[in-house]
C-alpha cells in the first residue's frame, strides 16, 4: 500500500530564500515506504488526439504500467494533448490518474500550449485530489516551474526532491534562433535559490534530487555514442539552440542526480555526463511518432542515498533495460557477464607488495624490461618508497576482497601512466607519459571473495599523483579501502 497522507496547512508567503512547498490543502504527500524505496512512472509525449481510436490505446498503456507497477507518483514529461478541444483531454487525463488514485504531476512539452494556455490547464488539472502539478511562481519565465518533496519513511523530514520544470516551446524573444527554446536564466535562478534553502534546511547537505521537464538540454549530444550509453538511439536529440547553463547549475549545486525527459520519440537511452545520469522518458502516446513500443520509464529511489535504479516498462515485452545510476551498471551486464571466480587462498597480512624501478619510461612496458632497483610492502597504492622525484615506476601487488558478487568497474588516475589487471585481465589502461588523467575500466564480473590486483604506474617527470578506485551495483564510487587490500603468501 502506498504510503500517501493527506493533510492540511495553513497557506504562507514563501520569500526567494525558502524552500518551495508544492502540497496545498487537500494534496497527497509523497512518501519512501517503510523498506526505504519510492517509485515513479514518467510517462510522455502521449499526444493525445480527441478523436483518434489511438487515444484509448495510450490510455490503456499508462493503466497497465500504473497496475504492474505501482508507483508512488506519475510525472508526464510534456506533449499530453495536441489538438482541440485539449480541454476534453487533459479532463480525460485526469480522471484515468483519479480511477486509479494515482498523484500525477506534469510539465509541459512545445505542443502543449498551443490549444489551450498552460494555465487553464493547470486549472483544469488542479480540480484533480491527486493533482500535485503547480503553476509556479509567476515572476519567472514558463509555467509550471515548481518542487515536489518525497518525505522519509518515519517522519516528516524532506527525503528527496522532484524538480519539474518548464523547458518552454518555441523561442519568442529570440525567433531569429528557430527550432526549440530554452530554459531561461529566471528559472535556473529560482532553481539555485531553492536548492540552496533545501540544502542549508538539511544542514548543508545537498538532498538527492531528480529534474524533469520535456526539451533535452545540449548536454544531452555529449552522451550519444558512448560505450556506457545504455538504451535505443534511433534519432539525434533535440535541444533548444542556447546552452543557458542549467546542467550548469545542477553540477554546481550538488543535488540533482538524474534528468529526464521526453521530446524524441525514438530515443529511449539513458547514460552520465559530470556524474549527472541523463534519460529520455519511453514515449507513450500511440499517436505519436516513433517505432518503440509505448510504455514508461520507471526510476526507483532509496531513501538516504543518491542511488536509483531505473527501467523501462511496456505491455508486450515489460521489464527491460535496468540500470543502475551512479555504477552505470546494466541488468543486461548482470545477466550476460562472465564473473571471475575467487582464488583459493585465505590471507591473513593486509598490505601492498611492491617492485620499483628507476628510469626514463614512456610506457610501463618499457619500465618492467629493466631490473628491479627494490621490493618491499607498504599498507596501500603510495608512490612514498620512491628514492627519486622523476624517472622511476612501481609495480603493485595484492589481493583485493570483493565484498559481493558484481560487475565492477574499476579506474586509474594517474600522473603518469597506470595499468590495472585483475586475475590476469587488463580493465584499465591510463598509460603512457601524460599529465593528472582519470581513466575507467571496463566492466568486469567478480564473485565475492579474493582476486589478484596488480597495478603498475610510472612517473615521467612534472609532478606524481595515483588513486585507485572503483565502483559496482550497490557501491558507490569510492577509492579502494585499504581493508580490503592483503599481501599474497
Amino acid at each position: 500500500m502506498k504510503r500517501l497522507f493527506l493533510f492540511f496547512f495553513a497557506a504562507i508567503g514563501l520569500s526567494a530564500c525558502q524552500p518551495q512547498s508544492p502540497a496545498k490543502q487537500g494534496k497527497q504527500v509523497l512518501k519512501f515506504h517503510e523498506d526505504g524505496k519510492f517509485k515513479i512512472a514518467q510517462f510522455t509525449d502521449m499526444h493525445l488526439v480527441t478523436s483518434s481510436p489511438n487515444t484509448s490505446t495510450t490510455l490503456a498503456t499508462i493503466k497497465h504500467v500504473l497496475e504492474t507497477e505501482k508507483p508512488d507518483v506519475a510525472i508526464l514529461t510534456g506533449d499530453q494533448a495536441i489538438d482541440e478541444p485539449s480541454q476534453a483531454m487533459f479532463a480525460r487525463i485526469a480522471s484515468t490518474f483519479d480511477e486509479a488514485k494515482m498523484p500525477f504531476a506534469l510539465v509541459f512539452g512545445n505542443h502543449d500550449g498551443e490549444t489551450i494556455t498552460k494555465t487553464e490547464a493547470y486549472q483544469l488539472l488542479s480540480q484533480s485530489p491527486y493533482f500535485l502539478g503547480e503553476v509556479g511562481p509567476e515572476d519567472i519565465y514558463g509555467v509550471g516551474n515548481y518542487v515536489l518533496p518525497v518525505h522519509a519513511s518515519q517522519s516528516d523530514r524532506v527525503a528527496a526532491l522532484l524538480y519539474c520544470i518548464d523547458s518552454n516551446d518555441y523561442p519568442k524573444e529570440h525567433k531569429q534562433f528557430g527550432g526549440y527554446d530554452w530554459i531561461h536564466h529566471d528559472q535556473i535562478n529560482w532553481y539555485r535559490r531553492q536548492s540552496a534553502a533545501f540544502t542549508q534546511a538539511n544542514g548543508g547537505q545537498p538532498l538527492p534530487a531528480l529534474a524533469f521537464f520535456h526539451i533535452p538540454l545540449v548536454e544531452w549530444n555529449n552522451i550519444v555514442g558512448r560505450a556506457t550509453t545504455y538504451g535505443h538511439a534511433g534519432e539525434s536529440p533535440s535541444p533548444g539552440k542556447l546552452n543557458t547553463g542549467m546542467f550548469a547549475a545542477f553540477v554546481e549545486m550538488g543535488d540533482v542526480k538524474g534528468v529526464f525527459v521526453g521530446h524524441d520519440h525514438n530515443d529511449d537511452y539513458i547514460g552520465q555526463e559530470c556524474g549527472i545520469a541523463l534519460a529520455f522518458g519511453r514515449v507513450t502516446g500511440a499517436d505519436a511518432y516513433g517505432e518503440l513500443e509505448r510504455g514508461s520509464r520507471i526510476i526507483e529511489l532509496t531513501e538516504n542515498e543518491t542511488s536509483f535504479t531505473t527501467w523501462i516498462r511496456t505491455p508486450k515485452v515489460g521489464v527491460q533495460q535496468v540500470y543502475y545510476y551512479p555504477s552505470g551498471v546494466t541488468g543486461e551486464q548482470e545477466a550476460n557477464a562472465a564473473y571471475l571466480p575467487a582464488l583459493n587462498v585465505n590471507p591473513t597480512k593486509q598490505g601492498v607488495s611492491y617492485n620499483y624501478y628507476e628510469g626514463k619510461f614512456k610506457a610501463v612496458a618499457e619500465m618492467l624490461k629493466t631490473k628491479v632497483r627494490k621490493t618491499g610492502t607498504q599498507n596501500y597504492f603510495s608512490l612514498e618508497n620512491a628514492a627519486i622525484e622523476d624517472g622511476f615506476g612501481f609495480e603493485f601487488q595484492t589481493l583485493i576482497q570483493i565484498p559481493e558478487k558484481g560487475i565492477y568497474y574499476f579506474y586509474t588516475y594517474s600522473d603518469d601512466g597506470s595499468k590495472l589487471y585483475i586475475d590476469g585481465n587488463e580493465v584499465v589502461d591510463n598509460d603512457g607519459s601524460h599529465s593528472k588523467t582519470r581513466k575507467s575500466g571496463k566492466a568486469v564480473g567478480l564473485e565475492a571473495g579474493f582476486h589478484d590486483l596488480r597495478l603498475l604506474y610510472l612517473e615521467d617527470h612534472a609532478g606524481q599523483f595515483l588513486e585507485v578506485g572503483l565502483l559496482s551495483k550497490n557501491l558507490a564510487e569510492t577509492t579502494i579501502p585499504e581493508k580490503w587490500l592483503y599481501l599474497p603468501k
